[in-house]
């Protein structure tokens, strides 16, 4: 058996209308193929051009490996100089990505090269962020803390993503007081033996290559997996609906730091009661859905 996900809806290019009307209002995702070849990036950004600019810059690398109790928020598990990482990743397989490497504080030439689109959202422009990732590498499925209405413009390469609305939570084995899943599912690929919710779960997918766009709803969960090397960026704007505003204003000023002190306080007990609790709650409300 597989995950239970639809094809992503594809279109060529969207006007602000049609976005508003067929996918923001009814919070469903979409990828735009062709929005943004009039972009100096389209035929600019590639990891040459990157690797170019800014080589001599030292960027955070984050791999797969399990969180524990000691390492801080967002703390990097490596650092190189970015000509270095690209070098990493053009000759060999690698955990190791880069995520929200702030584009306007670390290059900031960088942002002549795109334009802030008008979807009818308020984009934050103060946060346009990149990511990269090596052959196979991939995040653990989550969803952002601020529930942002995202969109994602990649650039080279071939990238897998697979989305679930806040509906399905209850299938996705969340770990409590965070916003990931068990870190050991593989939703590229699960054992839907081992983990046998997410046989209930029903969400989308889709693949991006250069120039794609995709608009991941607010609140969405979210897992890309780099089918070969590449990178991408996002642009945000606010939750709208009040209720994920509501539980935006809860992640970030309650549920992070009750998270962080609980770390202090119990150590790595906490995350190992976090992690039996996921599989616990988790399969109790599969077999009542079953019954």
């Amino acid at each position: 058996m597989k995950l239970d996900l639809d094809q992503i809806p594809r279109e060529k290019t969207l006007s602000k209308k049609e976005f508003l009307k067929k996918y923001f209002k009814p919070q469903k995702p979409v990828v735009i193929e062709r929005f943004i070849e009039d972009w100096p990036a389209y035929d600019k950004w590639n990891l040459d051009y990157i690797e170019q600019i800014a080589g001599e810059k030292e960027v955070p690398l984050y791999d797969d490996r399990p969180v524990r109790h000691d390492e801080g928020f967002n703390e990097p598990h490596a650092k190189m100089k970015m000509k270095d990482y690209i070098h990493l990743l053009k000759t060999e397989p690698t955990k190791y990505r880069i995520f929200l490497w702030n584009v306007l504080k670390e290059v900031p030439q960088l942002q002549k090269d795109f334009k802030y689109p008008d979807f009818g959202l308020r984009l934050m422009k103060g946060l346009p962020m990149l990511f990269f990732g090596g052959s196979n590498s991939h995040t653990f499925m989550h969803y952002d803390i601020d529930l942002a209405n995202i969109f994602h413009f990649h650039f080279e390469g071939k990238k897998q993503c697979i989305l679930f609305p806040q509906s399905e939570t209850k299938f996705l084995y969340k770990i409590p007081h965070s916003l990931i899943t068990r870190e050991d599912i593989d939703f590229a690929n699960p054992d839907l033996e081992k983990w046998p919710a997410l046989q209930n779960a029903k969400g989308h997918m889709a693949y991006l290559e250069h120039g794609n766009v995709l608009y991941i709803p607010e609140g969405y969960w979210h897992h890309m997996k780099y089918i070969t090397p590449g990178f991408s960026m996002s642009l945000r704007a606010i939750a709208r609906r009040p209720k994920n505003f509501g539980k935006a204003v809860y992640n970030i000023l309650f549920m992070r730091h009750f998270d962080n002190l609980m770390r202090r306080w119990k150590g790595q007990k906490w995350i190992d009661w976090k992690n039996e609790k996921a599989v616990k709650r988790t399969n109790a409300l599969f077999v009542q859905e079953q019954a």
